[in-house]
């Protein structure tokens, strides 16, 4: 599979994301950053700005929401907006990459968490590379240390704002290893 024939989708924030971008672009994999009206973006290529109906489709109950990434969310609206997003990414793209924290219970820490939950319920191929150990882990009805590759031509790349340089280090060599 040559870089040209995928799709990255991600949010454009700051931090993974950010860095899924760069290095894609930097391969030339093509990018469609997914966001609503008003959402600050760190990257702004290939920008699709969501409808309110486009958002909607990706609606979620904010009870299970909480539940789900055991979390409560104050700013609901916004968070909201930012989880119906994260919906439209996975749901586009087959492959997930999520850099984060795996916590104790096996969930990813914060709304990056969203991301991991969908790509579980959507059945889709989900690697998290886990800042805290340094290391990649796949799902595979639990986690297991992994050394992931992109093997479909539209994946997903997400993750935490607080992107480490192992963090950032992994993204690279991802790309490296998928696309030689």
């Amino acid at each position: 599979m040559e870089a040209h024939q995928c799709t990255l989708y991600s949010g454009g924030l700051k931090g993974a994301e950010s860095a899924f971008g760069e290095t894609a672009e930097k391969l030339g994999v093509n990018e469609i950053i997914y966001t609503f009206e008003g959402h600050k973006l760190s990257r702004e290529k290939n920008v699709k700005v969501l409808s309110k109906e486009d958002l909607e489709r990706g609606d979620i109950s904010m009870e299970l929401a909480s539940k789900m990434l055991h979390r409560t969310y104050y700013e609901t609206e916004k968070i909201r907006k930012v989880l119906q997003t994260i919906f439209h990414m996975v749901n586009s793209g087959y492959q997930v990459f999520v850099v984060g924290a795996i916590q104790e219970d096996g969930s990813v820490k914060g709304g990056t968490g969203w991301a991991v939950q969908l790509a579980k319920m959507f059945n889709r191929p989900l690697h998290v590379f886990d800042q805290p150990s340094e290391k990649w882990f796949s799902w595979k009805d639990g986690w297991q240390e992994d050394a992931p590759h992109i093997q479909y031509n539209t994946f997903v790349g997400s993750g935490t704002r607080y992107l480490s340089e192992a963090g950032r280090k992994a993204i690279e060599k991802l790309f490296a290893d998928s696309f030689k």
